[in-house]
């Protein structure tokens, strides 16, 4: 049975296929674009929002959004995303003081009038097309390049704003978005790769003094494969605000500003203060973070093997001390691991479902896409990718 390959669509034929539509929906032609990456993270999971280091890559996979400044006075908004739920087409004014943007239905419109609350500048009327390649709760951040998509296509329709505003206050306005229209209280990973992004580089950041530096991935003899389990997972439900609340709880009990100051000494300090749920919870960002900050340097100095543990413990961790795994993603892990060149293999994003990320030698793809696919019970889709670029306005 032939592997389940996605091909990826180029960024310009997304574009060709929403002005069309554009065409179709508003006449006329659009005037701006925009194009903003999904992500993977590479190590470093449920660390973001504990002041820890993630370690992301942008992905191949875009979201696009093309349109025109209007003076109708409404946001006119059509998703060609299927997997969003109905109805596709939107329209509400612009926000001012008086009258703020309400969230409602339908839910995939929220991400967009998030950002258009949350704007640094002035927000015009528009009509927009956006089309995306990210998998809908996948786990790849779909949401994070719905709102990097708007914002730099709001950008565009006040080049004032856009020049005078840094990538960094952008991400915060559209994690601020998340927030408060998606009601997920997300760290700044997500928003910041999708805005920061650079070819042929993973990104580690700092989630407590919110720098961050490049790391290159370009070896040509190495590859990232993302497999999607297609299970859904729905993160707004409890377990992601619970855990979150285990964290920061545990971080006041310890008398730190956040998880990100406690070493393990602390931990097994106050072990007897804290129920054996959530030292286990705490145990894992702890390691976690560590992990993170120690992949980072040997990527730097091509230890592919060493990034390869490091990516199989925080799998262990996550399933183990953090329950955020599934049966289908440890199905997927340990189908990957019995692959000759597979490096190392981790379940990535929120977790419940999603996606894995692998790093294997190129000679090892096709092997690896066969045994996958033959080992798990579900229906995988693949995506060899690269490390891509982050948000950018696109030429019409």
């Amino acid at each position: 049975m032939a592997a389940n390959k996605a091909e990826i669509p180029t960024v310009q034929e997304l574009v060709q296929k929403a002005c069309e539509v554009f065409k179709g929906q508003f006449g006329g032609q659009p005037e701006k674009a925009s194009c903003a990456p999904g992500r993977v993270n590479l190590i470093g999971e449920h660390t973001d929002y504990n002041d820890g280091f993630v370690f992301p890559m942008a992905l191949p996979l875009v979201t696009v959004m093309v349109g025109r400044r209007t003076d109708s006075g409404k946001c006119r908004v059509l998703t060609l995303a299927e997997a969003v739920d109905d109805p596709k087409y939107v329209e509400f004014p612009v926000p001012s003081a008086e009258e703020p943007l309400e969230k409602g239905t339908p839910k995939w419109a929220n991400y967009v009038k998030g950002v258009v609350a949350n704007f640094i500048g002035t927000v015009y009327s528009f009509d927009a097309v956006i089309i995306t390649s990210v998998p809908i709760g996948g786990g790849v951040s779909s949401s994070a390049s719905i709102e990097v998509a708007t914002y730099t296509f709001l950008d565009q329709l006040d080049p004032a704003a856009a020049d005078n505003v840094s990538k960094k206050d952008k991400a915060l306005a559209c994690q601020k978005a998340e927030h408060v229209y998606a009601g997920m209280p997300c760290g700044i990973m997500d928003q910041f790769i999708s805005m920061m992004g650079d070819e042929g580089h993973a990104l580690l950041i700092d989630c407590r003094s919110m720098t961050s530096r490049l790391v290159p991935l370009s070896d040509p003899s190495v590859v990232v494969l993302v497999t999607n389990s297609n299970v859904k997972h729905e993160l707004t439900g409890s377990e992601y605000p619970t855990r979150r609340r285990q964290c920061e709880t545990a971080a006041q009990l310890m008398g730190k500003q956040s998880l990100r100051e406690a070493t393990e000494k602390d931990l097994e300090e106050h072990k007897d203060k804290l129920n054996e749920e959530t030292y286990r919870r705490v145990r894992h960002v702890i390691r976690e973070i560590a992990r993170t900050e120690e992949a980072a340097t040997a990527l730097e100095n091509n230890n592919y093997k060493r990034f390869g543990e490091l990516m199989v413990e925080s799998h262990n961790s996550l399933r183990d001390d953090y329950e955020v795994s599934c049966p289908e993603l440890d199905q997927l892990v340990e189908a990957a691991l019995e692959v000759k060149g597979v490096y190392g293999s981790r379940m990535t994003g929120g977790g419940f479902g999603g996606c894995t990320v692998t790093l294997l030698h190129k000679n090892s793809i096709d092997k690896a896409l066969e045994h996958v696919q033959m080992r798990y019970k579900g229906v995988p889709t693949f995506y060899v990718c690269a490390a891509s670029s982050g948000a950018h306005p696109l030429c019409l």
